[in-house]
Protein backbone atom coordinates (compact mmCIF):
# COMPACT_ATOMS: atom_id res chain seq x y z
CA UNK A 1 0.00 0.00 0.00
CA UNK A 2 0.93 3.44 -0.31
CA UNK A 3 0.12 7.02 0.20
CA UNK A 4 -1.39 8.94 -3.11
CA UNK A 5 -2.24 12.27 -2.79
CA UNK A 6 -5.15 13.24 -5.29
CA UNK A 7 -4.94 17.25 -5.18
CA UNK A 8 -8.18 18.71 -7.08
CA UNK A 9 -7.62 22.10 -8.38
CA UNK A 10 -9.97 24.84 -6.42
CA UNK A 11 -13.05 26.41 -7.98
CA UNK A 12 -13.46 29.51 -7.35
CA UNK A 13 -16.24 31.15 -5.10
CA UNK A 14 -18.15 33.98 -7.09
CA UNK A 15 -20.79 31.39 -8.36
CA UNK A 16 -21.69 27.89 -9.13
CA UNK A 17 -20.02 25.42 -11.24
CA UNK A 18 -21.52 24.34 -14.33
CA UNK A 19 -20.59 20.78 -16.09
CA UNK A 20 -17.88 22.40 -18.23
CA UNK A 21 -15.72 22.64 -14.72
CA UNK A 22 -16.50 19.24 -13.18
CA UNK A 23 -15.47 17.40 -16.36
CA UNK A 24 -11.86 18.89 -15.97
CA UNK A 25 -11.42 18.67 -12.61
CA UNK A 26 -14.17 17.12 -10.57
CA UNK A 27 -14.98 13.67 -12.25
CA UNK A 28 -11.66 12.64 -13.51
CA UNK A 29 -10.43 13.18 -9.44
CA UNK A 30 -13.01 11.14 -8.11
CA UNK A 31 -12.47 7.78 -10.39
CA UNK A 32 -8.76 8.09 -9.78
CA UNK A 33 -9.43 8.30 -6.24
CA UNK A 34 -12.06 5.76 -6.02
CA UNK A 35 -10.18 3.29 -7.55
CA UNK A 36 -6.76 3.67 -6.06
CA UNK A 37 -8.74 3.25 -2.73
CA UNK A 38 -10.06 -0.06 -4.33
CA UNK A 39 -6.97 -1.13 -5.39
CA UNK A 40 -5.56 -0.69 -1.44
CA UNK A 41 -3.91 2.56 -1.67
CA UNK A 42 -4.26 5.60 1.16
CA UNK A 43 -5.67 8.17 -1.04
CA UNK A 44 -5.57 11.79 0.63
CA UNK A 45 -8.54 13.65 -1.48
CA UNK A 46 -8.43 17.26 -0.75
CA UNK A 47 -9.65 20.61 -2.44
CA UNK A 48 -12.08 23.55 -1.18
CA UNK A 49 -13.18 27.00 -2.49
CA UNK A 50 -10.84 29.86 -3.70
CA UNK A 51 -11.98 32.33 -2.20
CA UNK A 52 -9.76 35.89 -2.07
CA UNK A 53 -8.87 38.21 -4.85
CA UNK A 54 -10.69 41.33 -6.53
CA UNK A 55 -13.30 39.20 -8.30
CA UNK A 56 -14.52 38.64 -5.21
CA UNK A 57 -14.66 41.98 -3.94
CA UNK A 58 -16.06 43.44 -7.40
CA UNK A 59 -18.81 41.23 -7.23
CA UNK A 60 -19.79 41.69 -3.25
CA UNK A 61 -19.68 45.34 -4.07
CA UNK A 62 -21.75 44.87 -7.10
CA UNK A 63 -24.59 42.83 -4.50
CA UNK A 64 -24.15 45.27 -1.39
CA UNK A 65 -22.88 42.30 0.56
CA UNK A 66 -19.34 41.63 1.98
CA UNK A 67 -16.69 39.30 0.51
CA UNK A 68 -17.15 36.99 3.04
CA UNK A 69 -21.26 36.54 2.80
CA UNK A 70 -20.69 36.08 -1.21
CA UNK A 71 -17.65 33.67 -0.15
CA UNK A 72 -19.92 31.85 1.97
CA UNK A 73 -22.58 31.54 0.05
CA UNK A 74 -20.91 29.68 -3.11
CA UNK A 75 -19.03 27.84 -0.96
CA UNK A 76 -21.97 26.40 0.34
CA UNK A 77 -23.80 26.07 -3.51
CA UNK A 78 -20.28 24.44 -5.07
CA UNK A 79 -20.14 22.28 -2.29
CA UNK A 80 -23.59 20.95 -2.41
CA UNK A 81 -23.13 20.06 -6.01
CA UNK A 82 -19.98 18.57 -5.45
CA UNK A 83 -21.93 16.11 -3.37
CA UNK A 84 -24.48 15.16 -5.31
CA UNK A 85 -21.87 14.67 -8.35
CA UNK A 86 -20.62 12.10 -4.96
CA UNK A 87 -17.13 13.10 -5.38
CA UNK A 88 -15.14 11.94 -2.88
CA UNK A 89 -13.24 14.14 -0.93
CA UNK A 90 -11.49 13.72 2.16
CA UNK A 91 -11.94 17.11 3.20
CA UNK A 92 -12.73 20.02 0.61
CA UNK A 93 -12.77 23.20 2.52
CA UNK A 94 -12.12 26.39 2.07
CA UNK A 95 -9.58 29.19 1.71
CA UNK A 96 -10.75 31.66 4.42
CA UNK A 97 -10.17 29.44 7.22
CA UNK A 98 -7.52 30.92 9.63
CA UNK A 99 -5.62 27.34 9.35
CA UNK A 100 -5.12 28.48 5.98
CA UNK A 101 -3.76 31.74 6.43
CA UNK A 102 -1.43 30.17 8.75
CA UNK A 103 0.56 27.99 6.03
CA UNK A 104 -0.10 30.42 3.52
CA UNK A 105 2.10 32.77 5.93
CA UNK A 106 3.83 29.74 6.88
CA UNK A 107 5.51 29.47 2.88
CA UNK A 108 6.10 32.89 2.51
CA UNK A 109 8.00 34.16 5.33
CA UNK A 110 10.07 30.34 4.33
CA UNK A 111 10.62 31.16 0.78
CA UNK A 112 11.40 35.23 1.67
CA UNK A 113 14.14 34.14 4.12
CA UNK A 114 15.39 31.90 1.69
CA UNK A 115 15.68 35.12 -1.16
CA UNK A 116 13.14 33.92 -3.45
CA UNK A 117 10.91 36.22 -2.45
CA UNK A 118 12.23 40.13 -3.47
CA UNK A 119 10.48 43.72 -2.72
CA UNK A 120 10.07 45.95 -5.95
CA UNK A 121 8.40 49.04 -7.24
CA UNK A 122 6.44 48.39 -10.38
CA UNK A 123 2.98 49.85 -11.45
CA UNK A 124 0.19 49.04 -10.94
CA UNK A 125 -3.47 49.73 -12.69
CA UNK A 126 -5.95 51.86 -10.95
CA UNK A 127 -9.58 52.96 -12.14
CA UNK A 128 -9.52 56.54 -12.66
CA UNK A 129 -13.35 56.25 -11.61
CA UNK A 130 -13.15 54.74 -8.28
CA UNK A 131 -9.34 55.38 -7.60
CA UNK A 132 -8.91 51.39 -6.61
CA UNK A 133 -6.67 49.33 -7.86
CA UNK A 134 -7.72 46.68 -11.30
CA UNK A 135 -6.05 43.35 -10.94
CA UNK A 136 -4.29 41.97 -13.78
CA UNK A 137 -7.38 39.29 -14.78
CA UNK A 138 -10.13 42.42 -14.78
CA UNK A 139 -7.63 44.48 -18.17
CA UNK A 140 -7.75 43.26 -21.30
CA UNK A 141 -6.00 44.31 -24.38
CA UNK A 142 -3.96 42.91 -27.24
CA UNK A 143 -0.85 40.48 -26.37
CA UNK A 144 2.44 41.95 -27.50
CA UNK A 145 3.92 38.67 -28.04
CA UNK A 146 1.58 37.08 -30.12
CA UNK A 147 -1.26 39.69 -31.31
CA UNK A 148 -4.01 37.64 -29.28
CA UNK A 149 -6.80 40.61 -29.02
CA UNK A 150 -7.88 39.24 -25.81
CA UNK A 151 -4.85 38.64 -23.64
CA UNK A 152 -5.52 39.18 -20.17
CA UNK A 153 -3.37 41.31 -17.86
CA UNK A 154 -1.58 38.39 -16.00
CA UNK A 155 -1.05 35.97 -18.73
CA UNK A 156 -2.20 35.46 -22.75
CA UNK A 157 -4.28 32.30 -23.21
CA UNK A 158 -3.15 32.07 -26.59
CA UNK A 159 0.72 31.92 -26.40
CA UNK A 160 0.66 30.86 -22.37
CA UNK A 161 3.07 33.90 -21.67
CA UNK A 162 3.28 35.50 -18.30
CA UNK A 163 2.13 39.55 -18.74
CA UNK A 164 1.93 42.62 -17.05
CA UNK A 165 -1.19 44.76 -17.82
CA UNK A 166 1.05 47.61 -18.77
CA UNK A 167 2.60 45.67 -21.81
CA UNK A 168 -0.71 45.27 -23.11
CA UNK A 169 -1.42 46.86 -26.44
CA UNK A 170 -4.90 48.90 -25.79
CA UNK A 171 -5.07 48.00 -22.20
CA UNK A 172 -9.15 48.06 -21.16
CA UNK A 173 -11.11 47.53 -17.82
CA UNK A 174 -12.95 44.69 -18.16
CA UNK A 175 -15.29 46.53 -15.25
CA UNK A 176 -16.55 49.46 -17.06
CA UNK A 177 -13.88 49.51 -20.29
CA UNK A 178 -12.23 52.67 -18.95
CA UNK A 179 -8.65 52.49 -19.76
CA UNK A 180 -6.66 52.22 -16.22
CA UNK A 181 -3.82 55.23 -14.89
CA UNK A 182 -1.00 53.44 -14.33
CA UNK A 183 1.06 54.08 -10.77
CA UNK A 184 4.27 53.42 -8.99
CA UNK A 185 3.74 50.99 -6.19
CA UNK A 186 5.69 48.26 -4.11
CA UNK A 187 5.14 44.81 -3.97
CA UNK A 188 6.73 41.43 -3.42
CA UNK A 189 7.88 39.18 -6.38
CA UNK A 190 8.64 35.53 -6.71
CA UNK A 191 12.44 35.17 -8.33
CA UNK A 192 10.72 32.54 -11.04
CA UNK A 193 14.28 32.81 -12.86
CA UNK A 194 16.46 32.13 -9.80
CA UNK A 195 14.24 28.58 -9.54
CA UNK A 196 14.59 27.54 -13.55
CA UNK A 197 17.14 25.46 -13.06
CA UNK A 198 15.66 23.45 -10.53
CA UNK A 199 12.48 23.55 -12.47
CA UNK A 200 14.03 22.26 -15.65
CA UNK A 201 15.59 19.15 -13.86
CA UNK A 202 12.84 18.38 -11.84
CA UNK A 203 10.61 18.36 -15.48
CA UNK A 204 13.53 16.43 -17.25
CA UNK A 205 12.69 13.60 -14.20
CA UNK A 206 8.74 13.37 -15.73
CA UNK A 207 7.39 10.42 -16.63
CA UNK A 208 4.36 9.58 -18.47
CA UNK A 209 2.89 12.88 -18.63
CA UNK A 210 0.26 13.87 -21.27
CA UNK A 211 2.66 15.28 -24.00
CA UNK A 212 1.03 18.87 -23.92
CA UNK A 213 1.47 19.53 -20.32
CA UNK A 214 4.86 18.63 -20.75
CA UNK A 215 5.57 20.49 -23.28
CA UNK A 216 4.02 23.30 -22.58
CA UNK A 217 5.42 23.65 -19.49
CA UNK A 218 9.33 23.33 -20.31
CA UNK A 219 8.45 25.83 -23.40
CA UNK A 220 7.01 28.44 -20.17
CA UNK A 221 10.66 28.22 -18.56
CA UNK A 222 12.78 29.78 -21.56
CA UNK A 223 11.61 33.13 -20.20
CA UNK A 224 9.95 33.22 -17.00
CA UNK A 225 10.27 36.67 -15.41
CA UNK A 226 9.68 37.21 -11.41
CA UNK A 227 5.82 37.41 -10.50
CA UNK A 228 4.52 39.71 -8.16
CA UNK A 229 2.70 37.77 -5.28
CA UNK A 230 1.51 40.94 -3.80
CA UNK A 231 -1.23 42.89 -4.98
CA UNK A 232 -2.91 46.23 -3.67
CA UNK A 233 -6.31 44.54 -2.52
CA UNK A 234 -8.29 44.74 0.44
CA UNK A 235 -9.40 41.14 0.93
CA UNK A 236 -7.17 38.22 1.12
CA UNK A 237 -4.43 37.18 3.26
CA UNK A 238 -1.77 39.32 4.99
CA UNK A 239 1.28 39.68 4.43
CA UNK A 240 3.44 38.31 7.45
CA UNK A 241 6.17 40.46 7.37
CA UNK A 242 7.05 43.40 9.96
CA UNK A 243 5.69 46.67 8.50
CA UNK A 244 3.29 44.75 6.18
CA UNK A 245 1.28 42.88 8.27
CA UNK A 246 -1.27 45.39 9.75
CA UNK A 247 -1.38 47.17 6.63
CA UNK A 248 -4.83 47.35 5.18
CA UNK A 249 -4.53 48.21 1.75
CA UNK A 250 -1.75 45.13 0.45
CA UNK A 251 -2.72 40.93 0.35
CA UNK A 252 -1.03 38.23 -0.67
CA UNK A 253 -1.79 37.76 -4.19
CA UNK A 254 -4.81 35.26 -4.87
CA UNK A 255 -2.81 32.87 -7.23
CA UNK A 256 -0.35 32.83 -4.33
CA UNK A 257 -2.27 31.69 -2.15
CA UNK A 258 -4.39 29.18 -3.63
CA UNK A 259 -1.92 26.46 -4.83
CA UNK A 260 -0.91 26.84 -1.26
CA UNK A 261 -4.55 25.11 -0.47
CA UNK A 262 -3.51 21.68 -1.52
CA UNK A 263 -0.87 21.66 1.65
CA UNK A 264 -3.36 23.86 3.78
CA UNK A 265 -6.39 21.29 3.29
CA UNK A 266 -3.90 18.44 3.73
CA UNK A 267 -2.68 19.70 7.00
CA UNK A 268 -6.65 20.82 8.25
CA UNK A 269 -7.43 17.23 7.54
CA UNK A 270 -5.16 16.08 9.47
CA UNK A 271 -5.97 18.33 12.60
CA UNK A 272 -9.45 17.20 12.21
CA UNK A 273 -8.53 13.51 12.68
CA UNK A 274 -6.44 14.01 15.94
CA UNK A 275 -3.23 13.24 13.96
CA UNK A 276 -1.88 16.54 13.27
CA UNK A 277 1.39 15.04 11.75
CA UNK A 278 -0.70 12.83 9.48
CA UNK A 279 -0.61 14.90 6.69
CA UNK A 280 3.12 14.16 6.20
CA UNK A 281 2.69 11.09 5.01
CA UNK A 282 1.61 12.62 1.87
CA UNK A 283 4.02 15.64 1.95
CA UNK A 284 7.24 15.20 3.62
CA UNK A 285 10.26 14.29 1.12
CA UNK A 286 12.59 13.52 3.89
CA UNK A 287 10.14 11.19 5.97
CA UNK A 288 7.47 8.82 5.53
CA UNK A 289 6.35 10.54 2.73
CA UNK A 290 9.08 10.20 0.52
CA UNK A 291 7.82 8.14 -1.83
CA UNK A 292 4.40 8.80 -1.53
CA UNK A 293 2.82 10.70 -5.53
CA UNK A 294 0.80 13.54 -5.95
CA UNK A 295 -1.46 14.00 -8.39
CA UNK A 296 -3.33 17.05 -9.66
CA UNK A 297 -6.55 17.44 -11.34
CA UNK A 298 -7.39 20.56 -13.29
CA UNK A 299 -8.29 21.99 -16.96
CA UNK A 300 -6.06 23.01 -19.25
CA UNK A 301 -5.77 26.67 -18.09
CA UNK A 302 -4.51 26.13 -15.04
CA UNK A 303 -1.45 23.93 -16.14
CA UNK A 304 0.94 26.79 -15.70
CA UNK A 305 0.19 27.05 -11.86
CA UNK A 306 0.57 23.30 -11.19
CA UNK A 307 3.58 22.68 -13.52
CA UNK A 308 5.55 25.45 -12.57
CA UNK A 309 4.67 28.19 -10.29
CA UNK A 310 3.51 25.57 -7.36
CA UNK A 311 6.52 23.39 -8.03
CA UNK A 312 8.75 26.77 -7.93
CA UNK A 313 7.03 27.59 -4.03
CA UNK A 314 7.21 24.22 -3.08
CA UNK A 315 10.87 23.86 -3.88
CA UNK A 316 12.46 27.35 -3.12
CA UNK A 317 10.77 27.14 0.67
CA UNK A 318 12.09 23.28 0.62
CA UNK A 319 15.35 25.18 0.04
CA UNK A 320 16.26 24.43 -4.03
CA UNK A 321 16.90 26.94 -6.37
CA UNK A 322 20.00 29.21 -7.28
CA UNK A 323 20.15 30.61 -3.58
CA UNK A 324 19.76 27.56 -2.17
CA UNK A 325 18.62 27.66 1.66
CA UNK A 326 16.97 25.88 4.15
CA UNK A 327 13.57 24.27 4.44
CA UNK A 328 10.50 25.77 6.75
CA UNK A 329 9.36 24.38 9.44
CA UNK A 330 7.00 22.44 7.80
CA UNK A 331 10.23 20.33 6.08
CA UNK A 332 11.27 19.58 2.63
CA UNK A 333 8.00 18.89 0.37
CA UNK A 334 7.27 16.63 -2.04
CA UNK A 335 6.53 18.08 -6.02
CA UNK A 336 3.88 17.03 -7.89
CA UNK A 337 4.26 13.62 -9.84
CA UNK A 338 2.23 14.48 -12.28
CA UNK A 339 -0.16 17.50 -13.28
CA UNK A 340 -3.26 15.38 -15.36
CA UNK A 341 -4.66 18.30 -16.93
CA UNK A 342 -8.35 18.09 -18.78
CA UNK A 343 -8.67 20.24 -22.28
CA UNK A 344 -11.72 22.03 -22.82
CA UNK A 345 -15.54 21.20 -22.84
CA UNK A 346 -17.74 23.11 -25.38
CA UNK A 347 -21.34 23.18 -25.27
CA UNK A 348 -23.41 22.80 -28.50
CA UNK A 349 -20.69 24.28 -30.70
CA UNK A 350 -19.61 27.40 -28.18
CA UNK A 351 -17.49 28.03 -25.08
CA UNK A 352 -19.20 27.44 -22.40
CA UNK A 353 -20.04 31.62 -20.66
CA UNK A 354 -21.97 32.36 -17.67
CA UNK A 355 -22.00 36.31 -19.01
CA UNK A 356 -23.46 34.85 -22.58
CA UNK A 357 -25.97 32.59 -20.82
CA UNK A 358 -23.95 29.67 -22.64
CA UNK A 359 -24.18 27.32 -19.63
CA UNK A 360 -25.97 24.45 -17.82
CA UNK A 361 -24.76 24.71 -14.04
CA UNK A 362 -24.32 21.42 -11.92
CA UNK A 363 -27.05 21.47 -10.17
CA UNK A 364 -29.59 22.59 -12.97
CA UNK A 365 -27.93 19.61 -14.41
CA UNK A 366 -28.96 17.49 -11.58
CA UNK A 367 -32.24 18.68 -11.20
CA UNK A 368 -33.25 16.73 -14.23
CA UNK A 369 -30.88 14.41 -15.00
CA UNK A 370 -29.02 11.66 -12.85
CA UNK A 371 -25.38 12.21 -11.77
CA UNK A 372 -24.35 8.75 -13.09
CA UNK A 373 -25.42 9.86 -16.57
CA UNK A 374 -23.38 12.81 -16.11
CA UNK A 375 -20.80 11.38 -15.18
CA UNK A 376 -20.85 8.31 -17.64
CA UNK A 377 -20.63 11.25 -20.64
CA UNK A 378 -17.63 12.85 -19.05
CA UNK A 379 -15.70 9.29 -18.44
CA UNK A 380 -16.68 8.08 -21.98
CA UNK A 381 -16.69 11.60 -24.23
CA UNK A 382 -15.31 14.00 -21.93
CA UNK A 383 -12.07 16.28 -22.70
CA UNK A 384 -9.25 14.51 -21.36
CA UNK A 385 -7.02 15.00 -23.91
CA UNK A 386 -8.50 16.81 -26.46
CA UNK A 387 -11.48 19.50 -26.57
CA UNK A 388 -14.69 17.88 -26.41
CA UNK A 389 -18.29 19.31 -27.22
CA UNK A 390 -21.26 18.51 -25.55
CA UNK A 391 -24.59 18.17 -27.25
CA UNK A 392 -27.64 17.43 -25.99
CA UNK A 393 -27.97 14.75 -28.70
CA UNK A 394 -24.86 13.22 -27.76
CA UNK A 395 -26.23 13.23 -24.18
CA UNK A 396 -29.05 11.40 -24.95
CA UNK A 397 -27.45 8.90 -27.43
CA UNK A 398 -24.78 7.73 -24.66
CA UNK A 399 -27.46 7.86 -22.03
CA UNK A 400 -30.20 5.36 -23.89
CA UNK A 401 -27.98 3.43 -25.71
CA UNK A 402 -24.76 2.71 -23.87
CA UNK A 403 -26.29 2.97 -20.07
CA UNK A 404 -30.09 1.73 -20.43
CA UNK A 405 -29.75 -0.31 -23.38
CA UNK A 406 -26.34 -1.45 -22.99
CA UNK A 407 -25.21 -2.25 -19.02
CA UNK A 408 -28.70 -1.58 -17.68
CA UNK A 409 -30.38 -3.97 -20.49
CA UNK A 410 -27.34 -6.63 -18.98
CA UNK A 411 -28.55 -5.91 -15.24
CA UNK A 412 -31.88 -6.14 -15.82
CA UNK A 413 -32.77 -9.18 -18.17
CA UNK A 414 -30.10 -11.11 -15.76
CA UNK A 415 -31.32 -10.77 -12.24
CA UNK A 416 -35.26 -10.73 -13.65
CA UNK A 417 -34.51 -14.00 -15.11
CA UNK A 418 -32.66 -15.33 -11.96
CA UNK A 419 -35.40 -13.49 -9.12
CA UNK A 420 -38.01 -15.43 -11.67
CA UNK A 421 -36.82 -19.32 -12.31
CA UNK A 422 -34.91 -19.26 -8.89
CA UNK A 423 -35.46 -16.91 -6.19
CA UNK A 424 -31.72 -16.55 -5.96
CA UNK A 425 -28.44 -16.16 -7.52
CA UNK A 426 -28.73 -20.28 -8.84
CA UNK A 427 -25.83 -22.36 -8.53
CA UNK A 428 -23.31 -23.99 -11.33
CA UNK A 429 -24.62 -27.12 -12.42
CA UNK A 430 -22.74 -30.12 -11.11
CA UNK A 431 -21.23 -30.96 -14.61
CA UNK A 432 -19.07 -28.09 -14.81
CA UNK A 433 -18.55 -25.11 -16.80
CA UNK A 434 -18.92 -24.78 -20.72
CA UNK A 435 -15.99 -23.37 -22.72
CA UNK A 436 -17.75 -20.43 -23.43
CA UNK A 437 -18.95 -20.34 -19.56
CA UNK A 438 -15.06 -20.17 -18.64
CA UNK A 439 -14.20 -17.64 -21.68
CA UNK A 440 -16.77 -14.98 -20.39
CA UNK A 441 -15.41 -15.05 -17.18
CA UNK A 442 -11.94 -14.82 -18.16
CA UNK A 443 -12.55 -11.95 -20.05
CA UNK A 444 -14.13 -10.39 -16.79
CA UNK A 445 -11.15 -11.35 -14.89
CA UNK A 446 -9.08 -9.67 -17.07
CA UNK A 447 -10.64 -6.96 -16.79
CA UNK A 448 -9.22 -6.05 -13.09
CA UNK A 449 -6.07 -5.50 -14.82
CA UNK A 450 -6.42 -3.79 -17.84
CA UNK A 451 -9.47 -1.29 -16.79
CA UNK A 452 -7.28 -0.78 -13.42
CA UNK A 453 -3.55 0.51 -15.11
CA UNK A 454 -5.75 2.54 -17.64
CA UNK A 455 -6.73 4.45 -14.71
CA UNK A 456 -3.89 4.58 -13.06
CA UNK A 457 -2.13 6.19 -16.31
CA UNK A 458 -5.35 8.42 -16.39
CA UNK A 459 -6.36 6.63 -19.32
CA UNK A 460 -10.13 6.86 -18.25
CA UNK A 461 -11.59 7.03 -21.90
CA UNK A 462 -9.75 3.85 -22.15
CA UNK A 463 -10.49 2.40 -19.24
CA UNK A 464 -14.48 2.59 -19.24
CA UNK A 465 -14.62 1.60 -22.93
CA UNK A 466 -12.59 -1.93 -21.50
CA UNK A 467 -15.22 -1.92 -19.12
CA UNK A 468 -17.95 -1.97 -21.52
CA UNK A 469 -16.83 -3.92 -23.74
CA UNK A 470 -17.15 -6.57 -20.86
CA UNK A 471 -20.74 -5.62 -20.53
CA UNK A 472 -21.01 -6.24 -24.11
CA UNK A 473 -19.20 -9.58 -24.12
CA UNK A 474 -22.36 -10.28 -21.13
CA UNK A 475 -24.67 -8.98 -23.26
CA UNK A 476 -23.58 -11.53 -26.19
CA UNK A 477 -23.15 -14.13 -23.94
CA UNK A 478 -26.83 -14.01 -22.86
CA UNK A 479 -27.90 -13.72 -26.81
CA UNK A 480 -26.16 -16.65 -27.50
CA UNK A 481 -26.89 -19.13 -24.88
CA UNK A 482 -30.77 -17.83 -24.65
CA UNK A 483 -31.26 -19.13 -21.00
CA UNK A 484 -35.24 -18.09 -21.68
CA UNK A 485 -35.35 -21.42 -24.05
CA UNK A 486 -34.62 -23.55 -21.37
CA UNK A 487 -38.30 -24.35 -20.41
CA UNK A 488 -37.92 -27.69 -19.37
CA UNK A 489 -37.27 -29.50 -15.87
CA UNK A 490 -34.15 -31.35 -17.07
CA UNK A 491 -32.99 -27.68 -18.61
CA UNK A 492 -33.08 -26.72 -15.00
CA UNK A 493 -29.53 -26.95 -14.15
CA UNK A 494 -28.38 -25.29 -17.30
CA UNK A 495 -30.27 -22.45 -16.94
CA UNK A 496 -29.14 -22.01 -13.55
CA UNK A 497 -24.85 -22.24 -14.79
CA UNK A 498 -25.66 -19.39 -17.63
CA UNK A 499 -27.47 -17.32 -15.25
CA UNK A 500 -25.13 -17.79 -12.44
CA UNK A 501 -22.03 -16.84 -15.43
CA UNK A 502 -24.16 -13.90 -16.10
CA UNK A 503 -24.71 -12.91 -12.38
CA UNK A 504 -21.36 -12.68 -11.83
CA UNK A 505 -19.93 -10.83 -15.09
CA UNK A 506 -22.71 -8.44 -13.83
CA UNK A 507 -20.76 -8.16 -10.33
CA UNK A 508 -17.48 -8.28 -12.09
CA UNK A 509 -18.37 -5.39 -14.23
CA UNK A 510 -20.27 -3.38 -11.98
CA UNK A 511 -16.91 -3.49 -9.66
CA UNK A 512 -14.74 -2.28 -13.00
CA UNK A 513 -17.28 0.54 -13.28
CA UNK A 514 -17.39 1.53 -9.30
CA UNK A 515 -15.42 4.24 -10.08
CA UNK A 516 -16.93 5.58 -12.99
CA UNK A 517 -20.64 5.14 -11.74
CA UNK A 518 -20.53 5.00 -8.37
CA UNK A 519 -24.22 5.82 -7.67
CA UNK A 520 -25.71 2.52 -9.94
CA UNK A 521 -22.55 0.52 -8.25
CA UNK A 522 -24.40 0.55 -5.25
CA UNK A 523 -27.78 0.06 -6.72
CA UNK A 524 -26.21 -3.02 -8.32
CA UNK A 525 -24.54 -4.56 -5.80
CA UNK A 526 -27.84 -4.74 -4.04
CA UNK A 527 -29.50 -6.05 -6.83
CA UNK A 528 -27.47 -9.01 -6.63
CA UNK A 529 -28.35 -9.68 -3.08
CA UNK A 530 -25.29 -7.70 -1.54
CA UNK A 531 -25.51 -5.40 1.99
CA UNK A 532 -23.43 -2.80 3.54
CA UNK A 533 -22.02 0.02 1.57
CA UNK A 534 -20.26 -0.99 -1.97
CA UNK A 535 -19.31 2.67 -3.34
CA UNK A 536 -19.10 5.06 -0.08
CA UNK A 537 -20.16 8.60 -0.66
CA UNK A 538 -19.23 11.70 0.99
CA UNK A 539 -21.32 13.72 3.81
CA UNK A 540 -21.35 17.40 3.89
CA UNK A 541 -20.60 18.22 7.38
CA UNK A 542 -20.25 21.86 9.80
CA UNK A 543 -17.57 22.28 11.38
CA UNK A 544 -16.31 24.87 13.61
CA UNK A 545 -12.67 26.78 12.19
CA UNK A 546 -9.72 24.78 14.42
CA UNK A 547 -8.61 28.27 15.27
CA UNK A 548 -11.55 30.02 16.30
CA UNK A 549 -12.74 31.69 13.05
CA UNK A 550 -16.78 31.25 11.38
CA UNK A 551 -17.98 27.87 11.26
CA UNK A 552 -18.32 26.74 7.87
CA UNK A 553 -19.30 22.76 5.53
CA UNK A 554 -17.27 20.50 4.49
CA UNK A 555 -16.99 17.65 2.35
CA UNK A 556 -15.66 14.44 3.83
CA UNK A 557 -16.27 10.91 3.95
CA UNK A 558 -15.57 7.65 5.70
CA UNK A 559 -13.71 5.47 2.59
CA UNK A 560 -12.14 2.80 4.33
CA UNK A 561 -15.50 0.51 3.52
CA UNK A 562 -16.32 -0.29 0.30
CA UNK A 563 -15.58 -2.91 -2.55
CA UNK A 564 -11.97 -3.83 -3.43
CA UNK A 565 -10.80 -4.18 -6.71
CA UNK A 566 -10.88 -7.60 -7.40
CA UNK A 567 -13.91 -10.42 -8.02
CA UNK A 568 -15.64 -11.80 -5.32
CA UNK A 569 -17.39 -14.96 -5.81
CA UNK A 570 -21.09 -14.69 -5.78
CA UNK A 571 -22.67 -16.88 -3.61
CA UNK A 572 -24.98 -19.34 -4.34
CA UNK A 573 -28.29 -19.64 -2.78
CA UNK A 574 -28.47 -15.67 -2.10
CA UNK A 575 -31.81 -14.65 -2.28
CA UNK A 576 -32.82 -12.03 -5.46
CA UNK A 577 -35.91 -9.76 -5.41
CA UNK A 578 -37.26 -9.00 -8.79
CA UNK A 579 -34.58 -5.88 -9.86
CA UNK A 580 -36.25 -1.91 -10.76
CA UNK A 581 -34.58 -0.28 -13.70
CA UNK A 582 -30.98 1.22 -12.86
CA UNK A 583 -31.06 4.01 -15.67
CA UNK A 584 -33.48 6.12 -16.80
CA UNK A 585 -34.26 6.09 -20.60
CA UNK A 586 -34.73 9.70 -21.52
CA UNK A 587 -37.51 11.12 -23.78
CA UNK A 588 -35.57 12.45 -27.44
CA UNK A 589 -37.67 15.14 -26.50
CA UNK A 590 -35.05 16.29 -24.20
CA UNK A 591 -32.99 17.61 -26.71
CA UNK A 592 -35.34 20.12 -28.33
CA UNK A 593 -36.34 21.43 -24.63
CA UNK A 594 -32.78 22.07 -23.53
CA UNK A 595 -31.79 23.66 -26.56
CA UNK A 596 -34.69 26.21 -26.38
CA UNK A 597 -33.62 26.21 -23.00
CA UNK A 598 -30.00 27.32 -24.03
CA UNK A 599 -31.61 30.34 -26.57
CA UNK A 600 -34.10 31.34 -24.36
Amino acid sequence: MSHVLAAVAWPYANGPRHIGHVSGFGVPSDVFARYMRMAGHDVLMVSGTDEHGTPIQVQADAEGVTPRELADRYNRVIAEDLLALGLSYDLFTRTTTRNHYAVVQELFTGLHRNGYIVPKVTTGAISPSTGRTLPDRYIEGTCPICGYDSARGDQCDNCGNQLDPIDLINPKSKINGETPEFVETEHFFLDLPALADALRQWLDTREGWRPNVLRFSRNLLDDLQPRAITRDLEWGVPIPLEGWQERGDKRIYVWFDAVIGYLSASIEWARRTGDPDAWRRWWSADGEGKDSPGYYFMGKDNIVFHSVIWPALLGGYSGAGSRDGQPGDLGRLNLPTEVVSSEYLTMEGRKFSSSRKVVIYVRDFLERYDADALRYFIAVAGPESNDTDFTWAEFLRRNNDELVAGWGNLVNRSVSMAAKNFGAIPPVDPAGLTEADEALLAVARAGFATVGDLIARHRQKQAIGEAMKVVAEANRYLSEQAPWKLKTEADKPRMGTILHVALQVVSDANTLLTPFLPHSAQKIHELLGGTGVHAPMPVLKEVDDLDGGPGYPVLTGDYTVGARWESVPLPADRPLAAPKPVFRKLDPSIVDEELARLES
